[in-house]
């Protein structure tokens, strides 16, 4: 999970230094909140990316971006204690898998403008290079190599774009730090030279030319900006729900009892990690294939492993390489990040055996994804909207609880039919017997 750890934050516009030293924290804290009874490492989470790019594009600086992180994480712990005094089927009545689902996708598929206009164009062809290289190692290369296939991607790339700005020169294309188009290398280590080796992270300050760089620094509360990394927390909900069932089925332990903790623990860590400028935090899938390969559940390896990342963040030197990670690299990696976050909602589908010939779950999910991905607003002043991924969750929410109480008898039955795994036994209001063609999935014969 190294390279998306760090890849983030890039993207978010936060210190990856920061971020990777924080990361470590928020892993002890985690290890010590669940009594070590789940192994896992915290890292920066995929799920605030397109919330913060809204905050971005409505001109929110850092300090608003990691405020309305630390309150997602303060919701997030709500929920866990929730979770952990009155059981998860709490939460799965309110946030079903086909609502979980689609906001896990509309997060993922509403960032596809941002590679388009932000990171693709900055070098079209080392993103396509490095796209394809992500494609071949993660499918053909097997073992560990093939599980840390971003991470070889960025050292690929950067290697590529020093190769391409010896042969070929500065490029002329869209520079995001500019703001506009510029000729320039794709490789710029001025930073890195200038870094010291040791130290901790710069605060943030604002350059000459006004714009701001990130450092350590406290969070600003805007309403605006909370609407919008809000629906995060399903995602988190769902994402580490999966993950503690996963673990457990591995060691063979019951970690039921544990899930409420390890939510809560995710929220606080988030809660500590954004109140000094940091990412937020998530339990990694990448983490859990490494334990399943190894057969090593050890909650020490972990807190090794935040040790050493706490190391790397008191080297300035190493946080100002990865903040020159060319903006093409960029491009290549996250047109394949950003669409497997939203296919992780077609697989949340998927293993729920959701059914969609059911318009209670059709509807609304449908109409929450096109709002969410195609941006849409909803305006109700000059000062105050909803669009894009908030507006779209709360379609996703609210509408299927509303389809389901409107739904008449049939479709409701089918619903709980398909909630429990079995067919229905009588006919529907229509007189048309309902067959089971596969656990979840109806058919008229």
């Amino acid at each position: 999970m190294f390279g998306a750890t760090f890849v983030f934050p890039l993207i978010m516009g936060l210190n990856a230094q920061l971020a990777i030293m924080l990361s470590g924290v928020a892993t002890i804290i985690f290890l010590l909140i669940v009594s070590g009874k789940v192994p896992s490492y915290l890292g920066t989470s995929a799920a605030f990316v397109g919330g913060v790019a809204a905050i971005r594009a409505q001109g929110g600086d850092s300090a608003e971006v990691t405020g309305a992180i630390l309150v997602a994480g303060v919701v997030l712990a709500l929920v866990g204690v929730l979770i952990h005094f009155v059981g998860s089927r709490a939460i799965y009545s309110v946030l079903p898998p086909v609502v979980t689902g689609a906001v896990v996708m509309l997060i993922g598929f509403n960032l596809a403008p941002v590679v388009a206009g932000t990171y693709w164009p900055q070098d079209q062809w080392i993103a396509l290079i490095t796209m394809l290289f992500v494609i071949v190692v993660a499918v053909g290369v097997r073992g560990f190599l093939g599980r840390i296939a971003i991470f070889l991607a960025l050292v690929f790339g950067y290697v590529l774009s020093w190769v391409f700005d010896k042969i070929f020169g500065q490029i002329t294309s869209y520079d995001a730090g500019a703001g506009k188009e510029t000729t320039h290398w794709r490789v710029n280590w001025d930073g890195v030279t200038s870094a010291d080796w040791l130290g901790f992270p710069s605060q943030t300050t604002v350059a000459a030319d006004g714009k701001e760089v990130v450092g350590w620094h406290f969070p600003s509360f805007t309403v605006t900006a909370i609407l919008l990394v809000l629906p995060a927390v399903i995602a988190l909900i769902a994402e580490n729900a999966g993950h503690v069932k996963a673990v457990a089925e591995m060691t063979g332990d019951d970690l039921d009892p544990m899930m409420g903790r390890a939510i809560a623990a995710d929220g606080v860590g988030t809660v500590v990690a954004s109140t000094f400028g940091g990412s937020p935090t998530t339990t990694y899938a990448e983490n859990i294939g490494v334990m399943a390969a190894t057969r090593v559940y050890s909650t020490a390896a972990y807190y090794v492993a935040a040790i050493v990342a706490i190391l790397f963040g008191f080297s300035p030197k190493f946080g100002a390489v990865v903040s020159a990670t060319p903006g093409g690299v960029l491009g290549g990696i996250t047109v394949v990040l950003y669409g497997m976050i939203g296919l992780l909602g077609a697989k949340i589908w998927r293993e729920n055996r959701v059914d969609f010939a059911n318009p209670i779950n059709l509807v609304p999910a449908a109409a929450g994804i096109i709002i969410g991905v195609g941006n849409v607003s909803l305006v109700f002043t000059d000062d105050f909207s909803l669009s894009g991924i908030a507006l779209g969750t709360i379609v996703a929410v609210v509408g299927f609880h509303i389809a389901k109480a409107i739904a008449p008898p049939h479709l409701k039955e089918l619903w709980l039919a398909e909630r429990s795994g079995e067919a229905p036994k009588n006919d529907d209001a229509d007189g048309a017997v309902l067959v089971v063609n596969e656990p979840g999935a109806y058919k008229e014969p």
